[in-house]
């Protein structure tokens, strides 16, 4: 029994490391937050505009950095739009990436989308079917209907958390085939800065990828609460 007690918490613990880095590279980049003379909200404007993306706008959300292909907008955390730090510079650099490659019609991102559309789907579809699944079980009093049920609502919520996963390589070209070339190309870097923003773009690429792993540790979470 301990032993597989062992090989869980190891499990669980390479599950949620990526997140874990992901976060200490963000922080540890995100001081001193004067470092550079203008914010996050601000280089991304100037490289919209400079790219001829005027139309694309330049905004503060509370759900997280991201780009929104559907709105046309760069959406950034506070601390990142109004911050000046490397991180925040280097995270709206990544972000406008993703425009370049809405922009570009960068199949691996627009097939992204139709991807994220349906991960969506597939996610309110297992909210439903494992809400559902007890209902079921007590209604028909068929454990195999509820089973199934269950195992549909398992399948979309893990389907929901692969496809990022699988769309790694937009987020890698996101920062190392626009951002960094960007950033390189215009001198926004300080002197010695580079290592250090390449650091920062690859915790900006995994940062879906990490979430994802977190997803699957909760997935097993809800499952042995049903079991249960």
């Amino acid at each position: 029994m301990l032993p597989i007690i062992i090989i869980v918490l190891l499990f669980a613990g390479l599950l949620a490391l990526p997140s874990f880095w992901v976060q200490r590279v963000m922080r540890r980049y995100s001081e001193p937050g004067d470092r550079y003379p203008g914010s996050g909200g601000e280089l991304a404007r100037h490289l919209l505009d400079e790219l001829h993306l005027q139309d694309v706008l330049a905004e503060v959300t509370d759900s997280g950095d991201h780009y929104d292909p559907v709105a046309r907008a760069v959406r950034l955390s506070k601390a990142n739009f109004h911050g000046k730090s490397l991180t925040a510079v280097t995270v709206a650099a990544h972000e406008v990436g993703h425009a370049l490659q809405h922009r570009d019609s960068y199949r691996p991102f627009m097939l992204r989308q139709q991807m994220v559309q349906l991960s969506i789907f597939a996610q309110k579809l297992a909210g439903v079917m494992l809400i559902l699944a007890p209902l079921l079980a007590l209604l028909a009093r068929s454990p195999r209907l509820a089973s199934l049920a269950l195992f549909a609502g398992v399948l979309s919520m893990l389907m929901s958390s692969l496809v990022h996963l699988v769309t790694l390589p937009t987020e890698l070209d996101a920062s190392f085939g626009r951002a960094l070339p960007i950033m390189q190309q215009g001198g926004f870097l300080k002197s010695g800065d580079e290592p250090h923003a390449r650091r920062v773009l690859k915790a900006a690429a995994l940062t879906y990828v990490a979430a994802s792993l977190v997803s699957i540790l909760n997935l097993g979470r809800w499952l042995t609460v049903l079991r249960r």
